[in-house]
Order: structure tokens, then C-alpha cells, then sequence
């Protein structure tokens, strides 16, 4: 049995294969009309038809190959597993992007070891883009964009970062995050809310965005562009926020203790 980077590599392989055909069948879906399948959160937190055909689609690939991992998906039911590998998918990565036909949205899927990520892949449907994180040369992850390597942008004062951000489908924790939010943007550049969490962390990793905060998010959502995003030279932290649900903190290393400080100041974290 594989272990170690060779395990971690098998496993990118794999997760890349996977994710590609995904994406294939989201963009496919695309071209169609995206049907509504249920409701989560609230009522405008969708679940499209597409998401629950491509999470199935991943499942049954996965499996197949490798019938004793474990699978966490956002549509569906837990897989248990044997092999300390559990997969963490989230079909499609900006639901809401994707019903408007706004072309923002991703496949995210990463794969973790004893629940350490080791591999992830988030694929930009619309703009067939993919970020990968995998075992490089020496064993460490690395972190690429259409198979160039990719990294953090480069130290900036926190009054000249871009600052990514995300609001929840419920409306008592979005009044909290839009306050927060309000307090933060006199001390930055400028926020961007643009609907994809993963997305926004492979932002990041490409130094596109100098920061990402968000209050609300999954395992799912931040699996993959976490890891890639840490392999670029972020760090990334969890942790209760002020509305009580998980807030994910990530930003390049150099200037993540200032930020960090800056979103607690201005309300983000719990107390």
C-alpha cells in the first residue's frame, strides 16, 4: 500500500481526473436550465440539480478506485471508510453564481490522510482554470495554476489590501458579517464579495486578493483552496465567529497577524 508523499501523490492524480470530468459535467449543465432542487439554510440557499448530479458523479468515481475511503460531501450522505483517506467534495462552489449564470463558480475536491490535507484541486468551471495542490520534487506541497506554480502576492500595509469576503443565507448572521464588514473597510482598500469560497482562497494563492474572511463556511468549502492557498505561502485558521458558526481567517504569512488582529478588532471573531 502507498504511503507518505507517494500515497499523497496518487491520490492528486486522481483528484485532478476526478475533478476535470466534474467540471466537464457542471459546464454541460450550464448550457441548460439550471433547476432548483431544494433549499438549505434558508429559502434562497439553493441546491441545483447540477450539484447533486456532479457530487453522485464523484462519489461513483472515487469509490470505484478506491472502494475503502472515506467520502464528506455537501449534498450527500457521509461515507465512512477503512483506509484513513476521506475525500471532501463540494460539487459546485457558488450555487448561486452558477443559477444566475454568473461565471464564478468551481468543483472543489481534496483529499486528506488522518485527517491531514494532503492533495486538493479547485476547478474554475467557467473560466476552465485549475488550481492544484500536490507533493512537488522535494516531498513539500506546491501550489499551481495550469500546471505553473503560484504564490501570495507580494507584503502590502493593511491599507492597501483587497479583502475578500462571503455572507451567509441567513439573515440574523448576515447583519452580524455586514457590520463587521463595515467596521473593517475604512482600514483596508476594499472588500470583494464575489461567491465562491474556494475560488476566493485560490485568489489568494495567486495573490490576486490579499486576504479572505468569512464567517459560515464548511469543511467543503475551504478543503482544497486552504490547502492550496497554505502551499502558496498563506495561512489560513479557523475558529467561532461573532454569529456563532466556523469563521476562516486566510491571508499570506507576512501579513496574517496583522490582519488577523484587524478582523478581530472590527467584530468578526467571537469573543
Amino acid at each position: 500500500m502507498s504511503s507518505g508523499p507517494e500515497l499523497a501523490e496518487e491520490l492528486a492524480d486522481l483528484a485532478l481526473e476526478v475533478a476535470l470530468e466534474a467540471a466537464a459535467l457542471v459546464r454541460d449543465r450550464a448550457l441548460g436550465t439550471v433547476t432548483v432542487a431544494a433549499t438549505k439554510t434558508s429559502a434562497i440557499d439553493v441546491v441545483t440539480e447540477a450539484d447533486r448530479a456532479t457530487e453522485a458523479l464523484v462519489r461513483e468515481r472515487i469509490l470505484a478506485r478506491r472502494p475503502d475511503d472515506a467520502v464528506l460531501g455537501e449534498e450527500g450522505d457521509d461515507v465512512s471508510g477503512t483506509s484513513g483517506v476521506r475525500w471532501v467534495v463540494d460539487p459546485i462552489d457558488g450555487t448561486v453564481n452558477f443559477l444566475y449564470g454568473i461565471p464564478q463558480y468551481a468543483v472543489s475536491l481534496a483529499a486528506e490522510v488522518d485527517g491531514e490535507a494532503v492533495a486538493g484541486v479547485v476547478v474554475d468551471v467557467a473560466k476552465e482554470v485549475v488550481y492544484l495542490a500536490r507533493p512537488g520534487a522535494d516531498g513539500a506541497t506546491v501550489a499551481l495554476r495550469d500546471g505553473v506554480p503560484i504564490s501570495v502576492g507580494e507584503p502590502r500595509p493593511l491599507a492597501q489590501r483587497l479583502i475578500g469576503t462571503g455572507f451567509s443565507y441567513v439573515t440574523d448572521v448576515k447583519v452580524v458579517q455586514v457590520a463587521a464588514v463595515g467596521r473593517l473597510l475604512p482600514r483596508i482598500r476594499d472588500v470583494r464579495r464575489l461567491g465562491s469560497c474556494a475560488l476566493d482562497l485560490c485568489h489568494v494563492a495567486e495573490g490576486l486578493l490579499d486576504g479572505y474572511v468569512e464567517e459560515g463556511v464548511n469543511p467543503w468549502d475551504h478543503a482544497a483552496g486552504g490547502l492550496i492557498a497554505r502551499a502558496a505561502g498563506a495561512r489560513t485558521e479557523t475558529a467561532p465567529g461573532a454569529a456563532g458558526l466556523t469563521l476562516l481567517l486566510c491571508g499570506p504569512s507576512h501579513g496574517f497577524d496583522e490582519l488577523r488582529s484587524a478582523t478581530r478588532e472590527c467584530g468578526f471573531w467571537a469573543e
